[in-house]
């Protein structure tokens, strides 16, 4: 099993390398995405987690060119989707689609549900209405929901959870390999967030894809990814397997993250954070390693050298001057 995933790990379906995204905002520069680079083999679940702003969603938008880069290349299966425009993009995106934070947000309240998830049949050409019917009959049906009573609804109808069962339908109708899962159960009540996670669960493995899974819960993101990458104020800052990093943290913001976690007992006092300060804003990062204004171990090395991701242990990097393990 392990042989397979390292195998499939060098010829990756998705490859991010050196994607760089800035916007400009009241008139200054934000530096959302710097110089990140990161592969997602295919049959994987890499979750992408950091705090509010560190850029995991503008990344995820990029992979699918809703946010063009400044530089870097977006490579799937091969394919340049950074050099794509038009038709060929339009059609590349039918292999890769994404599923949004808000469901009841992303549904458009004056359509009715099979119009809703037959939109991306009609997009991509698919001109039969009977087999547009059925093929929207047959991915309700796959997400646990009887499409005779949701199909000519609206989605003021239904829950948050059941609306983000439509979106997953919705993402799946045309039979992708790639789904990117933009913090799909923070909007959620607790109750059915393990509902929604095991579903996804049960899409992958029932459809074959492979996903990239962006959230900031970090209980989340353990249970459903195989390798984990850790983002701050724009940069990769750790990549691992899942188990691996929570249970050994390589980079000193990684175990800061880990930290917060609560635990669910009173009796047990949280952990005195080792960070100092607020994180620096992205419109004026920090010089060398972007944590280093918080950071215990940091020294002047830390402020001048940007520090590279490199392997600390097996298949775990870190971008630190200091790490947690391994040799400094």
């Amino acid at each position: 099993m392990q042989e397979s995933k390292d195998s499939l790990s060098r010829d990756p379906l998705l490859k991010v390398e050196h994607l760089v995204v800035e916007y400009a905002v009241g008139g200054h520069i934000v530096h959302a995405v710097s110089d990140v680079s990161l592969e997602v083999a295919r049959g994987e679940t890499l979750g992408l987690v950091g705090e509010s702003g560190c850029g995991k969603s503008t990344l995820g938008r990029a992979v699918l060119q809703l946010r063009r880069a400044q530089s870097g290349r977006v490579l799937f299966d091969g394919h340049d989707l950074t050099a794509m425009h038009g038709d060929a993009l339009r059609k590349m995106r039918q292999r890769v689609q994404l599923i949004f934070q808000d469901p009841i947000a992303s549904l458009n309240p004056r359509r009715r549900i099979g119009d809703i998830v037959a939109e991306p049949l009609v997009i991509a050409g698919v001109k039969d209405p009977a087999k547009r019917h059925q093929m929207v009959c047959d991915v309700l049906g796959a997400v646990g929901l009887d499409p005779n009573l949701v199909m000519g609804r609206l989605p003021h109808e239904f829950s948050g959870g059941q609306c983000q069962r439509i979106c997953i339908a919705r993402a799946l109708v045309l039979n992708p390999e790639f789904i990117i899962c933009d913090e799909p159960v923070s909007a959620l009540d607790v109750s059915i967030r393990a509902q929604i996670l095991n579903l996804l669960e049960d899409m992958k493995a029932r459809f074959g894809l492979t996903l990239l899974f962006i959230a900031h819960d970090l209980a989340v993101v353990k249970a459903v990814s195989d390798r984990v990458a850790v983002m701050y104020l724009g940069r990769l800052c750790e990549v691992g397997p899942s188990e691996q990093l929570f249970a050994q943290p390589a980079h000193p913001y990684t175990a800061l993250l880990l930290e917060a976690i609560p635990v669910p007992d009173p009796d047990v006092r949280p952990a005195e954070s080792v960070a100092v300060g607020e994180p620096p804003s992205p419109i004026a990062p920090p010089s060398g390693c972007r944590f280093r204004t918080r950071c215990p171990r940091a020294d002047q090395r830390c402020s001048i050298e940007v520090p590279e991701l490199r392997e600390v242990a097996a298949r775990q990097f870190a971008a630190c001057h200091h790490p947690l393990i391994g040799a400094d």
